[in-house]
């Protein structure tokens, strides 16, 4: 067989041993993998080849292989080889160990303008040697973009990217005219359905993440569709006071309605705010995983104030005693020991397999001593109250639905992982992450906090979770 069940890990063709999932998509599943001969480590997305068929994504499919191919780049992850069995397609790629820029901007609400500027020069320097090999990406955005170990950008997913010399995808014209993409990041005449040239489209989409790169939050947002659309055809966003002069400037040109007029990236590339020095490269990431970005005297403040905190958190370990699932067992807690390491030494179970050890901003997890059903009513009252649909399943599973900003989709999952303890593990499955970061801050954390024995990570996580998350692929 090409792929063979080992315990925990599968080997692919002899040749490959599949670790942890990355990520899950219709078509596709991500996973870490290394080489059995050379220890590398690598990525392997692998299809099912029925549901690829059945989805009519064949050619798609074949398109990503041609087009990751064609772009070699520092900037773009790269694809090593293709394989395939009768069932199966593996992909095995360059393994981008940093995570999703998503992630660090989730961290970190927004990135001071030189960290900005250092990603967005990464982003611009691979999307311009894309359209100099004839290939458009169509589907910019932060979750589209990685990070390698060193912190460097590289550009991933190029299922919905068009190539220039694939005559089925242009008309007479010369323009493309499938529209795809996200409705937040895709340009105004992708929208109109009017025909548009891939390279200023992808500009456009440069432009919006360069705009929640530096802000935070996205230049175009509505509840409402078409009342998006027409923010997104009339170019009507504010930049917030933080905002230089000259990347309000950079922004206006590329976020320009009209494609005609539309800053290229030629011209981008000479702008001022462009041509500041980057960041130094360095072996260490450019924004650290645990370390959330201030500016100026916020930074200060949070400072002092962490300090504080660390140390009276200190002082309460040292006081306080925890008890284990065993009735009348006392443990004293250390520092670095929270319920996630209390139920594993308790009960002899391994956390790790089941669940991550890296946190996604599109997902988070909590113990509770509370039972499924007063877990599963306590998500009820706050779906309610951010005007949520809910439909509880079997096995203790919650979805709920709705969202201010569009259809915003979150899926809960109840486990009993020792005697009287359960994980809930909650997990965005469709609309915007910037609004599932929102919901967990002002919504989730604040109203649960009485049936919270630890959250994943410490008492004070990260707006994150496991690593198993559900993207577009």
């Amino acid at each position: 067989m090409a792929m063979e069940k080992n315990q925990d890990t599968q080997l692919i063709m002899g040749r490959y041993r599949l670790g942890r999932l990355l990520g899950c998509g219709n078509f596709a599943k991500v996973y870490k993998a290394h080489n059995v001969a050379t220890g590398e480590v690598v990525a392997i997305k692998v299809f099912d080849k029925d549901a690829v068929r059945q989805s009519c994504m064949s050619g798609k499919v074949k398109t990503e292989v041609h087009v990751m191919r064609r772009v070699h780049h520092p900037n773009v992850v790269r694809l090593h080889e293709v394989m395939a069995t009768r069932s199966r397609i593996y992909f095995v790629m360059e393994y981008a160990g940093g995570g999703e820029l998503f992630e660090r901007l989730a961290q970190s609400t927004r990135l001071p303008e030189p960290v900005a500027r250092r990603y967005f020069q990464q982003l611009i320097t691979a999307v311009e040697f894309c359209h100099s090999r004839g290939v458009y990406h169509r589907d910019l955005k932060p979750e589209n973009l990685l990070l390698d170990a060193r912190g460097d950008l590289k550009v991933s997913d190029f299922g919905l990217s068009a190539l220039q010399d694939a005559g089925a995808r242009l008309r007479g014209d010369g323009l493309l005219h499938t529209a795809c993409g996200t409705p937040a990041y895709v340009a105004p005449e992708v929208l109109l359905k009017c025909g548009y040239d891939g390279a200023k489209a992808d500009i456009w989409s440069c432009g919006v993440i360069l705009f929640v790169l530096l802000a935070g939050y996205l230049p175009f947002n509505d509840t409402s569709l078409p009342l998006l659309y027409r923010k997104i055809t009339q170019s009507n966003y504010k930049c917030p006071p933080w905002f230089s002069i000259d990347a309000r400037k950079l922004l206006a040109r590329m976020l320009d309605p009209k494609p005609r007029t539309r800053m290229t990236t030629s011209k981008l590339t000479a702008h001022p705010w462009f041509q500041k020095g980057p960041c130094p490269l360095t072996d260490r990431p450019l924004v650290a995983r645990e370390t959330p970005v201030l500016l100026g005297k916020e930074a200060c403040r949070c400072h002092h104030h962490r300090d504080d905190e660390e140390e009276e958190d200190a002082r309460q370990r040292k006081r306080s005693k925890v008890t284990a699932s065993s009735p009348g067992v006392a443990v004293m807690r250390p520092s670095s020991m929270n319920a996630f390491d209390i139920i594993s030494r308790s009960s002899g179970l391994d956390l790790s397999k089941m669940f991550d050890e890296e946190h996604r901003p599109e997902e988070a997890r909590f113990a509770s001593r509370e039972s499924t059903a007063a877990i599963v009513s306590r998500l009820e009252e706050i779906a309610e109250a951010r005007n949520l649909s809910v439909r509880v399943g079997e096995k203790g599973r919650v979805e709920m639905e709705g969202g201010r900003r569009g259809a915003l989709a979150i899926e809960a999952e109840i486990f009993e992982v020792a005697p009287s303890v359960h994980v809930v593990e909650m997990r965005k499955t469709g609309g915007d992450p910037l609004e599932f970061r929102d919901f967990y801050r002002q919504d989730l954390k604040p109203s649960i906090g009485d049936i919270v024995w630890s959250w994943q990570g410490g008492d004070s996580p990260p707006p994150a979770s496991v690593a198993r998350r559900r993207a577009t692929m």
